[in-house]
């Protein structure tokens, strides 16, 4: 069964991104390597704080949205109930 992500990266000054797509490590492989033009390459958003999965992509096109429309505040909860240290769940992940 295919799977789909809502992730949710940051940079060392705390701004968020919140994305979907079927293949996490490449997707954050292209965040990080600034492969695609936009908010990420802009404001060298490279750390994964959080990420969810699902089997359904209009599920994770759903929930994308919700997250997206949530104030900041509740952002940093979701991110803080499973990583509170903000480390980079990302690490170790085959990204030569």
């Amino acid at each position: 069964m295919k799977q789909y992500y809502v992730y949710i990266m940051s940079n060392k000054s705390g701004t968020l991104y919140t994305g979907v797509t079927s293949n996490i490590q490449q997707r954050i492989y292209q965040h990080k390597k600034k492969l695609v033009p936009g908010f990420t390459a802009k404001y060298n958003i490279n750390k994964l704080v959080y990420y969810e999965t699902t089997g359904d992509v209009n599920s994770a096109i759903a929930r994308e949205k919700q997250i997206k429309g949530w104030l900041r505040s509740k952002k940093v909860s979701l991110i803080e109930s499973v990583n509170t240290e903000w480390t980079d769940l990302s690490e170790g992940w085959d990204d030569d």
